[in-house]
């Protein structure tokens, strides 16, 4: 093996995309591996208002990828492979000419409210749940597709003569011209039966969904084809685009530095905070059911059992409007550091705590004055206005932490095991405050992995399919040599006051 190989990953997430070189290298001394990484060109990636729909910009973002790739062949740098990771349930459709007939809509556009309903008047969500082990969420992609069908103008396009390619797979499309669905981003469909890993006939025949529809499944570390030369015409060899765990969670779990044999539960800490565990099998229990939990599909054929929550969405949302409020009175704008200085100086003078799945968290613009209203509705209490902005980003914090606990405990009343060490990757875990209030909401050591845990998974992966990385453990070994990780010790002292806010939480669920 070459001392130095080189990956390019794709990383798009909620406001950017990402072209990431990693470069494994291996050490002639002892063999030891490691992943470096270097960020090669980062672009703007938010949906846009297109009329009524909340859209994605479909060929602006393939021109970004083409001028990555384009970066990296002036620069000379032999690659072994591309991979792409993406959020999940968004798609789009490729018409038999090989032309995008339907451009992809944002999971955060309007067309979705009510269809959870319409879908429970023609199969009960009991048997929605037992064929597919999937949370229900208004955006999931089953629910998508009943908006599209319900418009004449969006049903024609769900035909066997078309076919349906969620984000990754129409991004790795572009690039390759081959079809093809990767297991971990089909996952998140609420279409995917999880014991056989496949499309639900049950669900497609009992909504009119044709599965013709649908392009092959892949798993992840398949190879779903190569860069076309009319890319990149200066790259003069075959670059295998891989099928990665393209689900962005997938890639980011993968990353996980666990050691082997621990028992330990994994956050993915973003715009979502998606936390869970790893099961060799699906669980598809009523408790599952009645939580709110996911099935997805992981690595290695193992199961993501995960519930997704609200996250740090909340507080960009909160930032935006703050900004937005500063730059009106002449203010310079906040960092999200400063919004946790912020937290820190105020005087805590009230101890609300906010359920951060509630439906007034999902939409965006004028986040913070929704966090407000929801404290005076519960608890009638007003915010003091001069310490504003610490206090509302307090609450967030405190909701999140103490949410996390209720995931944990929940999971571990699922499994039937305790959990000993909560993981957390992505880039939340950058924020102190809210990993020391994690570990003493949770009573349990919080160890912090790569803040870019999602890229790795989405590079690691791409080595372990070109056998310059072994296995699953491995992967993890080379992310732990790498980048380390830091652990927060939860404070005793505090028990008190995070098992009374858990309270209120357990309350507010129970309403």
């Amino acid at each position: 093996m070459d001392q130095k190989k080189y990956y390019l990953g794709f990383d798009f997430g909620a406001s950017s995309g990402r072209a990431i070189l990693g470069i494994l290298e291996t050490d002639p001394q002892d063999g030891k591996k490691k992943l470096a990484l270097e960020e090669v060109y980062r672009f703007a990636n938010e949906a846009v208002r297109t009329g009524d729909v909340l859209a994605w910009e479909m060929e602006r973002l393939f021109g970004e990828m083409k001028t990555a790739i384009g970066m990296i062949a002036e620069r000379g740098i032999h690659i072994e492979s591309i991979g792409i990771d993406t959020w999940g349930v968004d798609f789009g459709i490729v018409g038999p000419d090989g032309n995008v007939v339907f451009r992809p809509v944002s999971y955060r556009d309007d067309r979705t409210i009510g269809m959870m309903e319409e879908a429970f008047k023609i199969m009960p969500k009991t048997e929605i749940f037992k064929h597919t082990g999937l949370a229900f969420l208004q955006f999931n992609t089953l629910y998508q597709l009943i908006a599209m069908k319900k418009n004449p103008e969006t049903a024609k396009y769900i035909t066997e003569e078309n076919t349906l390619l969620f984000m990754p797979d129409l991004f790795a499309w572009y690039l390759t011209g081959k079809c093809g669905t990767e297991y971990t981003i089909a996952s998140t469909s609420q279409m995917i039966d999880p014991s056989v890993r496949t499309w639900s006939k049950e669900i497609l025949s009992a909504f009119g969904i044709p599965e013709g529809l649908f392009a092959p499944i892949q798993q992840p570390g398949e190879i779903r084809g190569y860069l076309k030369k009319e890319i990149c015409p200066a790259i003069d060899y075959d670059v295998p685009v891989v099928a990665v765990a393209s689900h962005d969670t997938a890639s980011a779990v993968a990353a996980v530095p666990a050691r082997k044999g621990e028992s330990f539960a994994y956050l993915s800490s973003g715009t979502w905070s998606l936390l869970g565990v790893e099961t060799p099998t699906p669980v598809c229990t009523e408790g599952v059911m009645n939580a709110n939990f996911s099935n997805e599909g992981g690595l290695n054929g193992t199961t993501r059992l995960l519930k997704n929550i609200m996250g740090l969405w909340i507080i960009q949302e909160c930032r935006k409007q703050f900004n937005k409020e500063r730059e009106k009175e002449g203010l310079e704008k906040l960092s999200f550091a400063d919004i946790v200085k912020e937290v820190e100086k105020a005087e805590k003078t009230t101890d609300a705590v906010i359920d951060v799945d509630d439906n007034a968290f999902f939409a965006p613009d004028g986040m913070a004055d929704r966090v407000e209203a929801y404290v005076k509705k519960i608890y009638g209490t007003e915010i003091d206005k001069r310490d504003r902005v610490g206090l509302i980003a307090d609450i967030v914090y405190r909701g999140l932490a103490v949410k996390y606990r209720w995931g944990i405990k929940t999971l571990e009343e699922i499994n039937g095991f305790n959990i000993d060490a909560l993981y957390i990757v992505g880039g939340g875990g950058k924020n102190e405050l809210l990993n020391e209030y994690t570990a003493s909401a949770l009573k349990r050591p919080v160890r912090i992995g790569a803040s870019e845990g999602t890229v790795i998974g989405n590079l690691l992966v791409q080595a372990m399919a070109t056998k310059d990385v072994e296995d699953i453990w491995e992967l993890r070994r080379i992310v732990a040599d790498s980048f380390g990780s830091k652990t927060y010790d939860f404070d005793p002292a505090g028990n008190e006051k995070w098992d009374q806010a858990y309270e209120k939480l357990e309350k507010l669920i129970g309403e």
